[in-house]
């Protein structure tokens, strides 16, 4: 029999066997438990791998974990977040061997993951973003994630310096906490160079939404905006667009500066390749889950995007100093008196949120000088 007839039969075989419900039980190579010389790791994107965003720099952590030795890495792109993850997960593990999965968007976790974590119980899975909590997920199950409102802080801090009408804008997807800590960090870096900066705010509704990116980015820079910043999974539409209309922008998720070669000012970036070597490592070795992973600038989770042609040197010293300051463990962003854009008080005086306060991962609302409505 040659290798494509094996590999066939084999197929067939775990099919059958899944569909009976005895593939979990039969200790294949793509659950075991223990130490190995050999992984499989399967990947799973929402978008495509070279959109310029989220997918692509998930992909870039990727295509650097395949090179490590021992280590096999399956890959699909452009998965909804519906039942069709489920479907790819069960096919890397039984067809592939996959015993580490990363399924990266955000939709992904519940109940897609957890319904897969609790029919492959010696399968790990490394979730981007979700919220792990003790008793209630499955311990095969864990979160990573990466503080990145601290390059959007440093994003606002450039734009500061580059606005002349202090008008700033954000285009987002979605309202859920992770995106709200953007925007207002994101403002809060503005305020902290210039306090009587705005930040307006369109949501389109959804993670990839070209046409409406488009047109939301075009109807703040009517408004009189002349920088902005996004959070959807790929920023490359809205870079573009600010770029044709001759408008300053800061990107997100990986480095757009090669589309607006005049107008990109820096950006915030993901590093994965940390903690998907921390995953794969531990699997490699037999060691524990770690179910709850998190980072900033200080940990190499994040980075700045480089300085674009444009930043002044005042910006550029700013940033820089408050990085230094973040890098070392000792800059909060969420501090109060701080009030949200209805007025009502969100941290009083004297109290602060460093990085890993789990309330900055349930936030729900806009700061002051935030103009649209969760």
């Amino acid at each position: 029999m040659n290798n494509d007839s094996f590999r066939s039969s084999r197929r067939q075989m775990l099919k059958a066997m899944s569909a009976a419900g005895l593939a979990t039980g039969l200790g294949l190579p793509a659950m075991r438990a223990g130490a190995a010389d050999k992984l499989v790791v399967g990947v799973i994107y929402v978008g495509p791998k070279d959109d310029y965003g989220y997918s692509q720099a998930q992909a870039q952590a990727a295509a650097a974990i395949k090179k490590m030795p021992g280590v096999t890495v399956i890959e699909q792109e452009k998965v909804a977040e519906t039942t069709d993850v489920q479907k790819v997960m069960a096919s890397m593990i039984e067809e592939d061997g996959a015993s580490l999965v990363f399924p990266t968007s955000f939709g992904y976790f519940d109940p897609h993951m957890i319904k897969m974590a609790e029919k492959y119980p010696k399968v790990r899975f490394a979730h981007c973003g979700g919220l792990w909590t003790e008793g209630k997920h499955p311990k095969n199950t864990a979160s990573y994630f990466g503080y990145i409102d601290e390059c959007q802080f440093l994003n606002g801090v450039v734009a500061a310096h580059a606005t002349k009408s202090k008008k700033l804008g954000f285009i987002a997807a979605k309202p859920i906490p992770q995106v709200m800590r953007n925007i207002n960090a994101f403002t809060l870096g503005a305020q902290s160079v210039k306090p009587e900066i705005t930040t307006q705010v369109i949501f389109t509704g959804d993670w990839l939404l070209p046409v409406k990116e488009a047109e939301a980015a075009n109807s703040l820079i009517d408004q009189g905006v002349d920088v902005m910043t996004m959070h959807v999974d790929s920023p490359k539409v809205i870079v573009e667009t600010c770029e044709r209309r001759g408008i300053y922008v800061c990107g997100y998720h990986a480095d757009q500066s090669a589309l607006a070669p005049k107008g990109y000012l820096t950006g915030a970036e993901w590093n994965w390749l940390t903690p998907y070597t921390e995953h794969v490592k531990a699997a490699m070795a037999g060691k524990p889950l770690d179910n709850f992973l998190r980072g900033g600038l200080k940990e190499g989770f994040v980075k700045p995007s480089a300085y674009g042609k444009a930043v002044s040197e005042a910006a550029r010293k700013q940033a820089d100093g408050v990085k230094a300051s973040m890098v070392k463990g000792e800059y909060v962003i969420f501090k109060g008196p701080l009030k949200d854009n209805t007025g009502k008080v969100v941290i009083p005086a004297g109290s602060a949120h460093k990085q890993t306060d789990l309330a900055l991962e349930q936030m729900n609302y806009l700061v002051a000088g935030v103009i649209g409505k969760a």
